[in-house]
């Protein structure tokens, strides 16, 4: 369980260095507009989403088993923190999050991260869909301007409360999400390797400061970022706390576990490596308990941040390490220029963010295979949707092991990790 940094330093070279600050600035500049969107998607304050970016992608970097591995809040957390702070609140989430650090720490130790290769890849599939069908809901209220109150958590009665308050679109903040929308696609099919979601929302949200357009921004809605980290704390603990939290704590730890291996495994593919698979668990452990106490958001290994890390040229862990100094720089230098950073344009973001973690490309292919597979994926896409993502995931995965025991053939190393 020892980690990749200390594999990788022995040797380690001023060229490798300058090859890793590059890269780790770059997607520095893609993992901060997505850090910020990813809390405010989650019913937090964005300033949550830098801070778990900065904590917790610096110690998966440290600790974790992967070379290139990049940690932060990602897409998959969205449904699951959204319904824990609705519930408990949002000191109910930083425990919930202490909790699931724990329970990856011990997880590690037992050296449970090879059990990735049992979890069907069906059950990965349906929720990840699920998931991503619910960030679109959640993110269309902001797109196309709309007014009101809070919208519910239940799927149903947020797009019952979506059309309740229809007729208050905001046709510039359409245009304004639109643009964005356009922008981030077109830069990121042109130049791959170029930071296009930094620029498109910073083109989009400059013309609307500069025209002065009736368009929310970060801080019209929520103040300014605070230009520092907040010292670290412990979250009251009790009994009965824990064990209310402890369903929650437990699907975070799951998400975290499964992402942050599923994000090494498409690394290794991209880099001809080989993680660690327990070393990377162990990471995640120590990256939740972190975030938890300087009062961010869950994390895990994101697997777009990740691929990222590798096209822009990273070969070890200190790539990670940048990326997280990175954005406590600008953090620190530049926190009044996030605050300009309109709303359309960062739901955007989540909704380019959606279809990707959804993979369209590969719908043909899920639909080829074993009808057992298609209804289990159905089935926990289905349950995340408009059921409950404890209940999808124990579902799903007793399911899915069901039906692998009737089928004794289906070797556990069957099937590629999807890349998202």
């Amino acid at each position: 369980m020892k980690p990749k940094l200390l594999s990788t330093l022995p040797g380690y070279t001023a060229a490798q260095f300058a090859a890793d600050a590059l890269a780790g600035l770059t997607v520095a500049m893609v993992a901060l507009p997505l850090s910020i969107a990813i809390a405010i998607a989650s019913g937090a304050d964005p300033a949550k989403g830098l801070i778990t970016a900065i904590v917790a992608g610096f110690l998966i970097s440290l600790l974790g088993g992967s070379r290139v591995q990049i940690g932060g809040p990602t897409g998959a957390f969205i449904v699951v923190v959204y319904s824990v702070i609705a519930q408990h609140g949002y000191d109910g989430l930083v425990l919930a999050t202490l909790m699931a650090g724990v329970i990856l720490v011990v997880a590690g130790m037992l050296k449970a991260g090879n059990l990735i290769a049992y979890v069907p890849e069906a059950v990965v599939n349906g929720f990840t869909i699920g998931i991503a069908i619910i960030i679109a809901a959640s993110q269309l209220k902001d797109f196309l301007g709309l007014t009101g109150g809070a919208m519910p958590a239940e799927f149903i009665a947020k797009l019952e409360a979506l059309w309740a308050v229809r007729t208050s679109l905001n046709p510039i903040a359409l245009a304004m999400g639109l643009s964005a929308l356009v922008l981030i696609v077109l830069l990121r099919r042109r130049f791959p390797r170029f930071p296009g979601l930094i620029a498109a929302m910073a083109a989009v949200s400059a013309g609307i400061a500069l025209l002065h357009l009736p368009v929310d921004t970060i801080a019209s809605r929520y103040g300014e970022l605070p230009a520092a980290l907040p010292a670290p704390t412990m979250p009251v603990v009790s009994l009965a706390r824990l064990n209310q939290l402890l369903p929650s704590a437990l699907v975070i730890a799951f998400l975290a576990a499964i992402e942050s291996l599923l994000s090494a495994m498409v690394a290794d593919r991209m880099i001809e490596g080989r993680h660690r698979p327990n070393a990377e668990v162990l990471a995640q452990g120590w990256a939740n308990i972190g975030s938890a106490l300087f009062g961010g958001l869950p994390a895990t290994g994101a697997i777009a941040r990740t691929a990222t890390n590798v096209r822009a040229g990273a070969t070890t862990p200190v790539a990670g390490l940048v990326h997280a100094a990175a954005i406590l720089a600008v953090m620190m230098i530049a926190a009044p220029l996030a605050g300009y950073l309109a709303m359309p344009a960062l739901a955007a973001l989540l909704l380019t963010t959606a279809w990707n973690m959804s993979e369209p490309h590969k719908w043909a292919g899920y639909w080829a295979t074993p009808i057992g597979d298609r209804v289990l994926l159905l089935v926990t896409m289905v349950l995340t949707v408009l059921s409950d993502l404890t209940v999808a995931i124990g579902v799903g995965v007793g399911l899915g092991l069901a039906l692998r025991l009737r089928d004794r053939q289906l070797e556990a190393d069957a099937w590629q990790p999807p890349e998202r």
